[in-house]
């Protein structure tokens, strides 16, 4: 019988959420194996991942913290102001006349960040790359690919089975996989959730104008359309559409793609002297859909990441809550270990439970809300909430409230989000 591999922490996931809480977790001094069952290499191909994400300041004060900063930098775009408008309202004069519009500055709160933009808009292969360069430089044992057959809980620690007969031990298993994560599964936890009829159409475009630094997010019927300013004059479009209409943009010609995105949104991507905005890559198409784990903990296991809360992108916070996840049940455990606890046992996992499960869940439903509000065009409801947004924009406290959520500087926050080590 082959011998049972021991470590401290096993991690099940090699996505953003799992590769960050192994590298923390390793850092602070524990024995970490992170399994996966895509080839390690593979995450980094362009055709692996299409998305952007917004980076909350907090947030990469957390990837400077371990490491990532400096070369992420280079990839990273400043999001200076994020405009948001209800419905589409090209044009300066007309956004400024418009009661349904929104404007988030940076300036508002720069007092309080220390000049730090709103947010990053990062290439998730950019993260993924720095990512996978700390992990491989690190200690962590990297098993991929390699995927996870069962979990077995016990008094003193787990026993994960892989799929090809391997078995591992350890004091804490983490599912850090995704929606469908077998370590959830198998550790009985139940999910919420249901589906939005709704996918995501996400390409990236080289624009015709300067995009300075801002974000826009228009909600429209069908539901938002956002354009995110990237490095080298670029931007990431994420276009919501019903699922069947977004799998017709995925698989259209690229010229229909360019006529109905030019039709939609040409007068702001694109300029007389550059009347096409030039999309660049492949497109891609997500499914949008609300999963929630009913419990954050189990024996012997915590959940991280989408397997823990997978939500609408409406507000592009989901890999923030995750590396929040990572950030909270890093510090929770690398303190247990060092006082001499069990770090599996139910009493650490508690706190890591309790820190976390009010903020992801009211994040969640905070966000379904906010696309059931924006994703229709009743006149009733399109009047309240355009006086809404209009309150929010003549209110500046309220407006900096706003910002400081977005920011992920409001809470009880870990110290990997205030930019300190674990």
């Amino acid at each position: 019988m082959a011998q049972i591999e021991r470590y401290d922490v096993v991690v099940a996931g090699a996505g953003m959420a799992g590769a960050t809480f192994a590298l923390a977790a390793a850092q602070g001094g524990l024995k970490v194996a992170l399994i996966d069952p895509q080839p390690f290499q593979a995450q980094l191909a362009p055709t692996f991942d299409g998305r952007s994400t917004a980076v909350a300041f907090s947030t990469f004060r957390m990837l400077d913290a371990l490491g990532l900063g400096e070369g992420l930098r280079p990839h990273a775009c400043r999001m200076d102001r994020i405009l948001v408008t209800d419905g589409r309202r090209p044009g300066a004069a007309s956004r400024a006349a418009s009661p349904a519009f929104l404007r988030f500055d940076a300036d508002e709160i720069g007092d309080r960040t220390g000049g730090e933009p709103l947010g990053y808009m990062v290439e998730n292969r950019r993260i993924r790359a720095a990512l996978a360069k700390a992990v491989q430089a690190s200690d962590i044992t990297v098993l991929a690919p390699a995927a996870v057959a069962g979990v077995e809980a016990g008094v003193g620690g787990a026993v994960v089975t892989l799929q090809d007969g391997r078995s591992l031990y350890a004091a804490l298993v983490v599912g850090a996989e995704g929606r469908g994560s077998t370590v959830r599964q198998a550790a009985g936890i139940d999910t919420l959730g249901w589906g939005y009829k709704q996918s995501g159409v996400v390409a990236t475009v080289r624009l015709g104008r300067d995009h300075g630094n801002v974000a826009h997010e228009y909600f429209l019927p069908a539901g938002p359309f956002a354009i995110l300013p990237l490095t080298d004059q670029r931007a990431s479009l994420v276009w919501t559409e019903t699922t069947r209409r977004a799998e017709a943009l995925k698989t259209c010609s690229d010229a229909a793609f360019h006529a109905h995105l030019m039709r939609r949104f040409g007068d702001f991507l694109a300029t007389p002297e550059q009347p096409w905005a030039k999309v660049e890559g492949p497109r891609f198409v997500y499914p949008l859909s609300l999963s929630l784990a009913e419990r954050l903990t189990a024996p012997r296991t915590a959940l991280i990441g989408d397997a823990a809360h997978a939500v609408h992108p409406v507000a592009g916070q989901g890999l923030n809550m995750g590396l929040k996840d990572a950030a909270a049940l890093a510090e929770v455990v690398i303190e247990a270990a060092r006082i001499g606890e069990d770090i599996g046992s139910e009493i650490v996992l508690d706190r890591y439970a309790r820190w976390r499960r009010f903020d992801n869940a009211a994040l969640a439903a905070g966000f379904d809300g906010f696309v059931r509000l924006f994703s229709n065009d009743l006149a009733p409801v399109r009047l309240a909430r355009d006086l809404g947004m209009a309150a929010v924009n003549r209110i500046a406290p309220l407006r900096r409230a706003f910002m400081h959520e977005a920011g992920g500087a409001t809470g009880d926050l870990p110290r990997l989000l205030r930019g300190e080590a674990v």
